[in-house]
């Protein structure tokens, strides 16, 4: 090991360097030539994209500065997917952010440089193998969202969004920051190997380490959006812009599976059985409020938002059940996998939902309601087919990914001998399918009220039917992601 070797920082160095450059040349730019620092990000998304495959290729874990930083395979994976979430968000948002004079000379391209620091905290966060570490990540990642959600500063929803979001999250980061201190306090190191083989070696006090984990558990359970965690997310989801929506609902879900992995998989592993309970209670909670209360929603963000925080209750169900597999390495890389799989399926899928309504959206007319979404068929087919797809994708039906996803994760529930578990998973599915097939209805079967031609740019045209083409190629061929997934993991837990 290297201490001083900077090869696995170099996406992160050049995305910083790369972000200040955007934010010093878009000090000059005027309004009319704002589309350059569009291209910047996207083409700076791109370097980091060709770094990090060179690294994902290799297959090597490197760690460096101490052990605080490491660049595996499940990082890199998923730094290239968080690169395409970014970047699909980035283009989805184009045209909606010029509508509503959010590229100003006042606000500038924030939203592009704040979107990349975000980005920035995420990588740190995917990388991390520090308590620290993580939590300066989660920081700097969460500051820029903060930010991000308050960007429309005349607009009172956001305003009020951004203040529930800035308050609830610093509670959050302190529940984590009072966690890490417990266990810090209990096993005298902040490295996760350390911490590891100090809880393993059965000398620390228990009672100490129960009540750390409870606090880390809550602070990660926030940022998932999980229920009982969950109340900041339909709120935030509501009152944010559509295109910081999609930057809370994207990227940022893959940086927290990372860090469940990294905390409680490989840091707290010995105590699983004390925090696999209460991703039990979590997930079937999350599962419960976000299928049910989603029914009777009528704004789409907002029934989007529940719907998150269902899909983050079965996705915990994927880490819990690689507990329950105990001694069986191979079953518990399968469990961890198919909830890799599954985060990345639900970003996927995310991204595409909330691209068609910002299509749909227009300047003084957000496409937020269902009601919008009625005829949408009559207006564009090929749009609608998208749409349904995603939707029929986020309700598990074959052969879109989401069902491949949903398979994964109860195959691995089943495997770890939790028939009850998988039982109410199934049936909840089935609850959330209604409101899914509802817009369905609405875009097939209901007139439309609004008659207004869609407008598409050529580059979200294209992303957009990109998106919906691979949740379909993915679900009729998840192989060689499940492949990757799983190869990721197992090397990730063999280092």
């Amino acid at each position: 090991m290297n201490n001083l070797n900077l090869a696995p920082l170099y996406p992160e160095i050049f995305l910083v360097v790369a972000t200040s450059f955007i934010l010093l040349l878009d000090m000059f730019l005027s309004d009319a030539r704002r589309n350059l620092t569009y291209l910047l990000s996207l083409a700076s998304l791109a370097v980091c994209a060709a770094l990090t495959l060179v690294d994902f290729n290799n297959g090597q874990t490197t760690y460096t500065f101490y052990n605080m930083f490491v660049s595996d395979p499940m990082s890199n994976l998923l730094k290239l997917f968080s690169y395409l979430a970014v970047g699909l968000t980035l283009i989805y948002s184009r045209q909606y952010t010029t509508d509503r004079q959010m590229l100003t000379v006042t606000t500038g391209g924030e939203f592009y440089v704040l979107a990349l620091f975000s980005l920035v905290g995420q990588m740190v966060m995917l990388s991390a193998n520090n308590f620290l570490i993580i939590y300066l990540g989660l920081e700097l990642m969460s500051l820029s969202l903060y930010a991000l959600v308050a960007l429309r500063r005349d607009h009172t929803q956001s305003t009020e969004a951004a203040m529930k979001y800035f308050i609830l999250g610093a509670m959050a980061s302190g529940f984590l920051l009072y966690g890490i201190s417990m266990l810090y306090g209990a096993t005298g190191s902040l490295d996760l190997a350390e911490v590891a083989r100090v809880t393993a070696s059965g000398t620390v006090n228990r009672m100490v380490l129960v009540f750390g984990i409870v606090f880390v558990v809550a602070g990660l359970a926030f940022k998932l959006g999980a229920a009982p965690f969950h109340m900041w997310v339909p709120d935030v989801y509501q009152g944010a812009p559509t295109s910081v929506t999609l930057l809370l609902g994207g990227a940022p879900k893959l940086a927290a599976f990372a860090i469940c992995m990294r905390l409680l998989v490989e840091g707290l592993w010995t105590l699983a059985v004390d925090w696999q309970q209460m991703l039990t209670v979590m997930a079937v909670l999350s599962m419960a409020v976000g299928n049910i209360t989603a029914i009777a929603q009528t704004n789409l963000k907002r029934m989007l938002a529940y719907s998150t925080i269902s899909q983050m209750g079965f996705m915990l169900l994927g880490l819990l059940s690689g507990v329950y597999a105990g001694s069986d390495a191979t079953a518990a890389a399968s469990a961890y996998s198919s909830a890799m799989f599954y985060a990345i399926t639900y970003v996927l899928t995310t991204l595409g939902t909330f691209g068609v309504i910002m299509l749909l959206s227009r300047a003084g007319f957000d496409a937020e309601n269902l009601e919008d979404f009625k005829g949408l068929n009559q207006r564009s087919p090929w749009f609608a087919a998208i749409m349904m797809v995603l939707l029929l994708s986020l309700a598990g039906v074959p052969p879109m990914m989401g069902f491949y996803a949903k398979l994964a994760v109860l195959q691995s529930v089943l495997g770890a001998g939790q028939l009850w578990l998988s039982i109410l998973a199934v049936l909840f599915s089935l609850v959330g399918a209604y409101y899914y097939l509802r817009i369905i209805k609405l875009m097939y079967f209901d007139d439309a009220t609004d008659t207004s031609r869609i407008v598409a740019h050529g580059d979200m045209r294209i992303a957009l039917s990109l998106n919906g083409i691979a949740v379909v190629a993915l679900g009729l061929l998840p192989g060689p992601l499940m492949a990757a997934c799983s190869a990721a993991i197992v090397r990730t837990l063999a280092s």
